[in-house]
């Protein structure tokens, strides 16, 4: 039975990076696809791994940013992660400049010796989310748990936000 790790949720003055561009994995093997027919009358099949090295380099640059679930309770808004193959020392939870930052980082390193061969491989990558935070979030009371590969960020309301919306009468004029 896996235990329920906390993680610290840092706050900082700095303003996070530009997420730059939306990962598009197809748009990329277009791209890879485009170049090693482009390779082939340049000489491919004389170097044909130099090619297929480059696309698994290109591919493992980064890791695509997960899918969360961000639902809104009466009492806190909840963002969840799978985080399948990370460990919470590899997980990143910051309070940035009225946003939520999570950060995460897999590295992978694998050796095969046998008599006749070496294979060595490294995979790596990794993922940066960055969520506004809604009026009414008690910064101070944010807690986020790890869990079987699973990140629960739990942002609890003030008591404001928690009290029922008023509904206001319309009169005709």
């Amino acid at each position: 039975m896996a235990t329920e790790t906390k993680l610290p949720v840092t706050k900082s003055t700095t303003t996070p990076a530009p997420a730059g561009e939306p990962w598009r994995p197809f748009q990329a093997l277009k791209n890879e696809i485009d170049q090693i027919f482009d390779d082939f009358g340049n000489g491919f099949w004389n170097r044909p791994f130099q090619s297929l090295a480059r696309l698994e380099r290109d591919f493992s640059k980064s890791i695509a940013a997960p899918a969360v679930d961000v639902v809104e309770g009466d009492k806190a808004y909840e963002i969840t992660a799978e985080l399948p193959g990370l460990d919470e020392k590899n997980i990143d939870v910051k309070l940035i400049n009225g946003g939520l930052t999570i950060k995460g980082e897999k590295r992978e390193e694998t050796e095969e010796t046998k008599k006749d061969y070496y294979v060595s491989e490294r995979r790596y990558g990794s993922f940066e989310r960055y969520f506004t935070l809604p009026d009414g979030v008690n910064a101070d009371k944010i807690e986020a748990t790890f869990k079987n590969g699973v990140l629960k960020v739990v942002l609890p309301k003030t008591e404001e936000a928690q009290k029922p919306a008023k509904t206001i009468n319309v009169k005709a004029a």
